[in-house]
């Protein structure tokens, strides 16, 4: 079930990628311990809206790890890093190319001193290449991975995505790497510094489109069927104004669909080209005559790939999910804190809340062989903090 229990992460990162990472690696048993700057530390715990007193994304990325407060702009903060990291296997960090050499602590400087320590460099275009030091957001990597440039409307700008696709493939190639470097490490003894571009993770989720430029193909955006190209591949509006996905892109679905809707079944219809404006308008017409719980009635009585829209705040009710016991709350002092199981996170596990900020620098400090005058003197020259419950 946490195949990982006994493996210790040092997180440097903050706001998504690398804490979504961190938080695949928690459930899975490792100790992850996230180190944060004396002012602010991991700015996510900042971003409104709040749940139990801090930002409830931050609550769904921390859960089951610790925190500690270490001001590594100064000497004796590097010295008490340099200390530190020695006791763990994996070093996850997310900034720039350059700012951990600028420090005395670069990749090649650690791996001298611990051969065995696994460096996971996630960055948004990579450790080399023209762009390694530019700064980027999610909305970047997949403009220069060439995603966001097949996406519609084909008549204006590509329409942004609602979610962070970059960011979180970009965490999820870095447990993928993580987890390889380890096996690596117990057969040959040794680590390694792994390099993670968001940019480059993203191609993998494009390989219709990709492949299809690769062949020679040039589409105008937002034509490919899974982008908006087919009346069979869509979304649509009902009656009352409830939102549907339809995805018969196979042609047993889409004759099972225009059965129930009672269209004409046309093969061309699963073909872009212009004659797709007169198949879209005549499936939203169909849309337009039933309501919600109609459509509902035919998805469950056709096989169709017909699904209505669940909006953010229905999914803690909605049947499937509830069926799939995808929500949990953890219980803290400052309140119950809802959670989100991903594929791999445990059931029946008790993970403890999001930590506060320095919540375990004592704690986490004393792990590494650091007596409790050596963390007093850290604390009193200010490289160190205690935070709450410390």
């Amino acid at each position: 079930m946490r195949p990982l229990v006994g493996k210790r992460i040092l997180d440097l990162s903050r706001l998504l990628p690398g804490p979504f990472a961190t938080l695949v690696l928690a459930d899975l048993g490792a100790t992850v311990d996230k180190i944060e700057d004396l002012v602010g530390g991991d700015y996510l715990r900042h971003m409104p809206p709040a749940i139990a007193g801090e930002s409830a994304a931050f609550q769904l990325l921390n859960r089951g790890k610790r925190s500690a407060l270490l001001d590594l702009k100064r000497p004796e903060g590097r010295a008490a890093f340099e200390r530190l990291v020695g006791s763990y296997d994996v070093l996850f960090e997310q900034f720039r190319p350059g700012v951990l050499d600028r420090l005395g602590l670069g990749h090649d400087v650690l791996r001298a001193k611990f051969p065995k320590l696994v460096i996971c460099a996630l960055t948004g275009y990579g450790q080399d290449g023209p762009l390694r030091s530019r700064a980027g957001h999610d909305i970047d990597y997949l403009a220069r991975g060439g995603l966001l440039g097949s996406q519609g409307p084909e008549d204006g700008p590509p329409q942004p995505p609602g979610f962070q696709l970059a960011d979180v493939s970009g965490g999820m190639w870095s447990v993928i790497a993580i987890l390889a470097a380890l096996a690596e490490r117990d057969r040959t003894g040794e680590g390694r510094v792994l390099d993670v571009s968001m940019t480059d993770g993203i191609l993998g989720f494009a390989t219709a489109t990709i492949g299809a430029a690769l062949a020679g193909e040039t589409r105008p955006r937002g034509t490919d069927a899974l982008v908006g190209g087919i009346a069979p591949y869509g979304t649509y509006l009902s009656k009352d104004g409830h939102a549907f996905a339809l995805g018969a892109l196979e042609p047993k679905f889409w004759m099972s669909f225009c059965a129930a809707a009672g269209l004409e079944p046309s093969m061309e219809a699963l073909v872009p080209g212009p004659h797709q404006a007169e198949i879209k308008a005549a499936v939203r017409e169909a849309f337009a005559a039933k309501t919600r719980d109609e459509w509902i009635t035919i998805a469950e009585k056709h096989d169709c790939c017909l699904e209505p829209v669940v909006r953010p705040n229905e999914l803690r009710d909605d049947p499937l999910l509830k069926a799939r016991d995808l929500f949990f709350d953890i219980p803290s002092g400052r309140g119950d804190i809802p959670q989100i199981r991903l594929p791999v996170t445990p059931k029946g596990v008790a993970f403890t809340p999001p930590p506060r900020s320095g919540e375990h620098t004592r704690e986490i400090f004393r792990e590494a062989g650091f007596s409790d005058a050596e963390i007093d003197d850290l604390a009193r020259v200010g490289v160190i903090r205690h935070g709450e419950g410390s």
